[in-house]
């Protein structure tokens, strides 16, 4: 009988260099466990490792973080590389490590001070799109591994009159725009996209169709959104005359969201070389402001004008070209206007109107307009170290048609 394992029928073998003269199956189930032992041990342990590594990572990309930014700390606008600090991700919050940032002459004009002191040190960008790294734990609407955009606003105080009417653009208590705006989370004055990563509440962050080229998303976020939300108030429909002012960031997108609610479209414009341009974007014509003939022609013929020109200039003459009772949207020029003649007005019961962006609700309606109809800006792709040359370029109205920075590529 087996002392080892006590069964008559097992047979003993002796092992020469086994002084206790245990058996070999002995030896071998003994080796058998050890070896079990040390796998399961390893396993375990790593399991315990990458565990922990990915519980790390989480509490990582929810920790407040210091992010790469580019922006000015002057109103002469140099551009340079600088660290700047995100919030914690809170409950409501989502953080994105942003892919592409857009540039809008309204990062211009603030780095400049034209709209009066801006805040050093300055980091513009109101038109982003990004990946989702972190969401709070009362986001419904993305996940990490998701695509999101953010555009020119990232908090409104949710309770007033115009918030409940998805006008968060116009909140009564304050809205926080997404650059040099009051910041009442952290404090201080809010970064904008020209940066690796932004924390922002869900509610300002848009989703994006999985059908969108990402690389020419972000200015709809901005340039999008402020041409088609004056399409939506007013009304534009299909056979209508609208007239856009301007052909550059704004006016580009105006012309291809016109031409997509099948208005005819006519583009204004002071550079001989876009008025081919504008009619392969879907404008019927194309008219240069040194036109007279032109503007005679057109004497009270638009249903819709829209002008995206960012600086001041003679507004009567468009007025001039206005249907009885039809509106010339203004939402270029944010200086102060004059020259317009009263009796004109009266006479042709026109309307000059302002609009600002749009609330949430419309800016996620505008993207999904963009998705379901292959609408996209026409974009030039820069790296952040190119931003005072695009600026440059943007001023001298050189931009075709609008210069988006690559931040993966920083």
């Amino acid at each position: 009988m087996c002392e080892a394992c006590k069964n008559k029928a097992h047979t003993v073998e002796k092992s020469v260099s086994d002084p206790e003269n245990k058996s070999r199956r002995e030896f071998m189930a003994n080796g058998a466990k050890i070896a079990a032992g040390v796998g399961l041990t390893t396993a375990f342990g790593a399991g315990l490792t990458a565990g922990a590594s990915e519980a790390q990572a989480k509490d990582n990309a929810m920790a407040e973080s210091t992010v790469r930014a580019w922006g000015a700390d002057s109103k002469e606008g140099h551009f340079h590389p600088m660290d700047i600090k995100r919030r914690a991700v809170g409950p409501n919050d989502v953080k994105m490590d942003i892919l592409f940032a857009g540039i809008c002459h309204s990062d211009i004009h603030t780095v400049h001070s034209d709209w009066g002191p801006a805040h050093y040190p300055l980091v513009p960008g109101h038109e982003m799109v990004g990946r989702v790294v972190a969401v709070g734990s009362n986001v419904t609407r993305f996940k990490v591994g998701d695509v999101g955009g953010v555009g020119c606003m990232v908090d409104s105080c949710g309770v007033c009159e115009n918030c409940k009417a998805d006008r968060e653009q116009n909140c009564l208590n304050g809205t926080t725009f997404t650059y040099d705006s009051e910041d009442k989370v952290s404090g201080g004055f809010t970064y904008g996209g020209y940066s690796k990563a932004i924390v922002v509440k869900e509610h300002f962050v848009v989703n994006i169709p999985d059908n969108m080229d990402l690389s020419r998303v972000a200015p709809i976020m901005c340039a999008g959104i402020t041409t088609f939300s004056p399409m939506q108030h007013w009304e534009l429909m299909k056979g209508q005359n609208l007239a856009v002012i301007g052909l550059g960031g704004l006016g580009h997108m105006a012309v291809k969201l016109g031409a997509a609610h099948g208005a005819n479209v006519t583009v204004f414009t002071t550079t001989q070389d876009k008025m081919a341009d504008a009619k392969k974007m879907g404008a019927k014509e194309a008219v240069l402001w040194s036109d007279e003939a032109a503007f005679k022609r057109y004497q009270a013929s638009f249903d819709l004008m829209i002008s995206t020109v960012p600086v001041p200039f003679k507004i009567q003459p468009f007025l001039n070209l206005l249907k009885l009772d039809a509106t010339l949207v203004n939402v270029g020029d944010l200086f102060d206007m004059d020259g317009i003649n009263g009796m004109a007005l009266a006479f042709g019961r026109h309307s000059l109107a302002g609009s600002m962006i749009g609330g949430m609700k419309e800016t996620q309606a505008v993207v999904d307009y963009c998705a379901s109809h292959n609408i996209a800006p026409d974009v030039e792709i820069i790296k952040p170290s190119e931003i005072e040359r695009a600026y440059q370029s943007v001023v001298n109205k050189e931009a075709r048609y609008r210069f988006v920075i690559d931040m993966q590529n920083a």
